[in-house]
């Protein structure tokens, strides 16, 4: 497919899929709906809250809902809420306002391919999380650099991971090991479980596919543009990145002292029903939680998380 015809179709469909008029109310709630989203937003949390000595100012790029702004604000940042979608936004104003932290907040709608408005060093800190980098494909070495660019201080990103991405390639149900609820009314979840036997049934694994996403590291395409062309709303076209490929990349803008973990590599090793029956007793679920932070965290697992690869750096 010609990359000038993505890059006409990747910001589309991207406003397309994340201004759905549910988009924010859904995301809102994926902590009390996947296993995944608890373990991989615990990690960031905890990678946060270690790093904010000397941090006032905060640019958190592709905010989506509010749960890191929110955070940050109580903590006393002033925080730039910075997303492409207006459902996010109004269910992250809605949240802000309940937690009290809404005067510290300043919300903007914006595509991340376009930061020109925001000068050299604006922010003390950098942060985007849940991958909204790889979903500006071809653009996201640009991206990555801009938000290099307005950071004072330090930047915390995460990207989707390319070794994290190639099981899902061989496990079309992989998404059903992290359902919390079942009985979520979440239109996914229900999904997964209506289908899961079908997938199994029609599942051909193709070695083709593997190596196509090791050696492009693009997932979607030509099927997603002509989804959006009957009017569709498909999953965003996204680039994946090997970790020596994102630690290269930020050391070209002059990051340093870069640290790279895999938020969820643990988890992807223990079956649905233990992670379910762990999640629902708090005691093995805060001892849980700890352990996958101190696994995760090591530098040998990183490209595996679950989805997301997150790195870490000074400038």
């Amino acid at each position: 497919m010609n990359k000038n015809n993505i890059k006409d179709y990747s910001r589309k469909i991207s406003e397309r899929m994340w201004n759905l008029p549910d988009k924010g109310e859904l995301e809102s709630h994926r902590e009390e709906t996947y296993i995944d989203d608890i373990i991989q937003k615990n990690h960031i949390e905890r990678k946060l809250l270690d790093n904010l000595e000397g941090i006032d100012t905060v640019f958190d790029a592709g905010a989506g809902s509010g749960r890191f702004s929110i955070l940050l604000a109580k903590h006393g940042c002033r925080v730039t809420h910075f997303d492409i979608s207006q459902p996010m936004i109004d269910k992250a104003k809605e949240l802000a306002e309940q937690a009290g932290v809404i005067d510290r907040i300043t919300f903007v709608k914006g595509a991340l391919e376009d930061l020109s408005d925001y000068t050299n060093k604006s922010y003390d800190m950098v942060v985007s999380f849940d991958a909204p980098i790889s979903y500006t494909y071809p653009n996201q070495e640009h991206v990555i650099g801009e938000l290099v660019r307005i950071a004072k201080k330090r930047i915390i990103i995460s990207v989707t991971s390319r070794l994290g991405s190639l099981p899902y390639l061989a496990n079309p149900i992989q998404k059903n090991q992290f359902i919390l609820n079942e009985h979520s009314d979440d239109p996914f979840v229900q999904w997964c479980i209506a289908n899961r036997q079908n997938a199994i049934d029609t599942f051909y694994f193709k070695k083709s596919n593997i190596e196509k996403l090791m050696t492009d590291g693009l997932m979607g395409g030509e099927n997603e543009i002509a989804e959006y062309e009957k009017g569709g709303a498909p999953w965003c076209i996204t680039y994946t990145f090997m970790p020596n490929e994102l630690e290269d990349l930020l050391r070209r803008f002059g990051v340093k002292n870069i640290e790279m973990t895999g938020p969820g590599a643990y988890a992807r090793t223990v079956p649905h029903e233990l992670l379910v029956k762990i999640m629902n007793d708090s005691k093995q679920r805060s001892d849980f939680l700890d352990v996958c932070y101190k696994y995760d965290s090591n530098q040998y697992v990183c490209g595996m998380g679950k989805d997301n690869l997150l790195a870490k750096g000074d400038l």
